[in-house]
């Protein structure tokens, strides 16, 4: 952090100073690409068959009571009857008026606020399994959902049950009624969601919640709460008529959860980006703490079913931290997650002494982020990830390159019209052998045959292969992984949009 206390301020058996290291950690840490000091012997595709503990990378399947089904398609139902979560009218108005009428629930607890282009759902995870590791109890608001709406509102790091669900939605409809009687447009989809989630970890109650910003930040529905620690992600070109063309713009506003005193937690951003990020800082008196300056990843080595992490932390150094999530990019994330929740601690402004390293070890080792370089099913392997923007296809290529050895990859492909599908597909072309292009079933999915026709300018004709249906597109992929042989290392990866791969998901057997 700036304002971290001089190494002769710490007690003799202390860590160093976090700067001590400066020049190390810029030289790794700048272009995002260090060297491994390490590569383990062995086939890439057998590491991945390690991962968290079993059933960490559950999703919620339909309930199996049919009376609580019922009831949980009811409300799924009169929420669809309300704007989707991309017509978007700029306010916190009406969330403000939801929030006055349910007694201000997101007041009765601390919180931890996280925006950014990419990586905000895996570093939320991250920063709930630590949070928990220290014996708090949680509650996680986080978007979209993979498989089922109930992922959103997480406590004590699992999703609510459907009963309590419904519930909660049920508690809060007369008020929800009451404010869209009072209001130019009724409450959002998002809205009404981010007001259950405040008003369930109230009920819970939980000790701290970790909330993930659903676009922006300034005026996002999340945005009524006043956090301690506000992390921002890396920021990128997404969303871009609604947020802004450049990263200056875009950064302008996700910096709205920058609120008076807080601790700021900034990974590796642009230059723009990162000099509209301080200069908030500056105005409202926050402290910050920089990726690569006060933080970072100081080592990191491919390891069976994730990677092995040595991590500066604001308040030290923690090693041999195992991380059973693939990809360099998840790596900064892990980073940034530990120094946010040394932040919350108050490691480097109130206290010098490092968080215990075991405890932070066994957090890491339990993470699971469903849907991102996830792994479901072998011979050949399936790997999901919900990359949808370039730049996260370009995170996600490079992490398959480390961690996976496949002599053919075939990439599934099923994207939301609305995004820079160029970008996304021309970030993949470089490792796909081929590509199926597909469409999810939301009513934002870009036109499969729209879309083979970008992926014929990117792959060129003779490496584009059009199915429509999901479950086509992926017995397509299967076969053409395996023309070389069952042993001959193809591989599958399912990409584009979130409920393409929560689709895909269901499809495979998982959740």
């Amino acid at each position: 952090m700036s304002d971290l206390p001089p190494h002769d301020s710490l007690p003799d058996d202390s860590e160093p100073d976090p700067l001590a290291q400066f020049e190390d950690i810029i030289e790794a840490e700048t272009d995002r690409d260090p060297d491994l000091a390490v590569i383990e012997a062995g086939s890439r595709t057998l590491r991945t068959q390690a991962g968290p503990p079993e059933g960490a990378d559950q999703v919620p399947a339909r309930p199996t009571d049919p009376e609580v089904d019922k009831a949980l398609r009811e409300v799924e139902a009169e929420l669809a009857t309300r704007w989707g979560e991309t017509k978007l009218e700029p306010s916190v108005g009406r969330i403000s008026a939801l929030m006055d009428v349910l007694g201000e629930p997101q007041r009765s607890y601390p919180s931890v606020h996280i925006t950014g282009t990419n990586g905000k759902t895996s570093t939320a995870r991250m920063i709930e399994a630590l949070l928990g590791a220290f014996e708090l109890r949680t509650g996680r608001y986080t978007s979209p959902h993979v498989q089922s709406i109930t992922e959103r509102i997480s406590l004590d790091g699992a999703p609510i049950d459907a009963e309590r669900f419904v519930e909660t939605y049920r508690d809060i409809q007369p008020y929800v009624e009451m404010v869209d009687a009072q209001q130019e447009f009724r409450l959002s989809f998002f809205e009404v969601l981010t007001g259950m989630a405040y008003a369930a970890f109230a009920d819970a109650p939980v000790d701290v919640a970790v909330v993930e910003v659903g676009m922006g930040g300034s005026w996002d529905a999340t945005n009524v709460i006043d956090a301690d620690v506000a992390v921002v992600t890396p920021i990128d070109l997404d969303h871009t008529d609604r947020l802004g063309e450049t990263h200056a713009e875009i950064a302008g506003e996700k910096a709205g959860i920058v609120k008076q005193g807080a601790t700021v937690i900034l990974a590796q951003q642009p230059v723009d980006a990162a000099q509209v990020l301080l200069k908030k800082a500056v105005e409202v008196d926050a402290t910050v703490a920089r990726e690569g300056l006060e933080f970072g990843v100081v080592s990191r080595q491919v390891a069976v079913g994730g990677q092995l992490l040595t991590l500066r932390g604001l308040g030290g150094e923690y090693t041999d931290v195992f991380l059973p999530l693939h990809g360099q990019y998840q790596a900064h994330n892990a980073a940034v997650a530990l120094a946010a929740v040394e932040a919350f601690f108050g490691v480097g402004a109130q206290r010098a002494e490092s968080l215990d390293i075991d405890v932070v070890r066994k957090a890491f080792a339990s993470v699971a982020s469903p849907g991102r370089m996830e792994v479901v099913r072998r011979s050949p392997t399936v790997v999901l990830d919900a990359a949808h923007n370039p730049a996260g296809a370009r995170a996600t290529a490079e992490g398959i390159r480390e961690a996976f050895d496949f002599s053919r990859l075939i990439g599934v492909v099923g994207a939301s019209g609305d995004k820079n599908v160029r970008g996304l597909l021309e970030a993949f072309e470089p490792i796909f052998t081929e590509v199926v292009i597909t469409q999810n079933s939301s009513h934002r999915a870009m036109d499969a045959d729209e879309l083979a026709a970008i992926a014929v300018e990117v792959f060129g004709e003779d490496r584009v292969q059009v199915e429509p249906r999901l479950d086509d597109a992926l017995e397509a992929a299967v076969t053409l992984a395996e023309e070389e042989g069952e042993y001959a290392g193809g591989g599958v990866l399912v990409t584009g949009s979130v409920i393409t791969v929560g689709e895909a998901r269901l499809l495979l057997g998982k959740g």
